[in-house]
């Protein structure tokens, strides 16, 4: 049986993205944990990484292996919690995920509020990456609008909302109670990347009102396209209250756009049932 360092060695590594910062979740030096994985490459065969000025890659034996390597890590985290009776968290990292800043990071603010000695990484993905990490089991919890189910993933609903158009409060739509997607297929319309939910949405509705926009400017995260419309570069559509209020825009009703979508915690099976997973979920209460 392989080392049991060695395998959460290659956990760490590919979950934080470097071995300096798997180093320092467990406790080791960067020289320990590349020698852990380079006995535990010996060990099967094969390579199981590649190292590149963008971070870890896995071989296609190495995500076989990292998938296990993930589940025996959260398995041992779950064993140490049990033997101290899941006593109070004193220590811990949690790496989190979303597709839009909210409520993301409304949830964080509360759960750092409550728990002091609890670190917390945070990043924005389209819908496609953050389905894809977490599918691939690279994050601990991810929040994601209208997930694609998955029988290894557990999905708790938090909230609903449906898309409304952004103006900035001088546009002349922002004066309007509600719009049409006519109406704001003749301005400039600020939309996300290929891969996000919104445009995929957003696309396809304007397809079926046979609709093209004046101009359509894509660009990557939901902070650079808020920062767009309060620059002047068009209006955008996103979900409600998909950030905190900003007196300089508006939120106006799409008639076109009624249905309401689904924002939910996912959470890989293997790691529901950590303490420090299901402490994030005590927040919801």
């Amino acid at each position: 049986m392989p080392n049991a360092q060695r395998v959460k060695a290659l956990a760490h590594a590919v979950r934080e993205g470097s071995f300096s910062a798997a180093a320092r979740r467990m406790g080791l030096s960067q020289s320990a944990v590349s020698q852990h994985i380079s006995k535990l490459e010996t060990e099967v065969g094969a390579q199981l990484l590649v190292r590149g000025r963008d971070g870890i890659t896995l071989t296609a034996t190495g995500q076989e292996l990292f998938e296990l390597a993930d589940e025996f890590a959260a398995l041992d985290q779950q064993i140490t919690e049990r033997l101290r009776g899941h006593a109070q968290l004193d220590r811990g990292h949690l790496k989190i995920i979303a597709n839009a800043p909210q409520p993301a990071l409304s949830l964080i603010e509360r759960y750092t509020s409550r728990y002091d000695n609890i670190s917390v990484d945070f990043a924005l993905f389209d819908w496609a990456s953050a389905m894809d990490r977490v599918k691939s089991k690279r994050v601990d919890i991810a929040l994601i609008t209208a997930p694609a189910p998955q029988p290894d993933l557990v999905v708790i609903p938090i909230v609903e909302a449906k898309y409304v158009l952004y103006a900035r409060i001088d546009h002349p739509l922002a004066a309007r109670e509600r719009v049409r997607l006519q109406d704001v297929a003749a301005h400039t319309l600020v939309l996300p990347e290929k891969g996000s939910l919104t445009q995929r949405v957003v696309t396809q509705a304007l397809e079926n009102a046979n609709l093209v926009p004046h101009r359509i400017v894509t660009m990557t995260t939901f902070p650079v396209m808020k920062e767009a419309i309060l620059q002047g570069v068009g209006v955008g559509i996103f979900l409600q209250n998909s950030s905190v209020a900003e007196e300089r825009l508006r939120e106006v009703e799409i008639e076109d756009l009624q249905q309401n979508y689904s924002t939910a915690i996912v959470i890989p099976k293997h790691k529901y049932g950590l303490r420090i997973t299901r402490s994030f979920l005590e927040i919801l209460d």
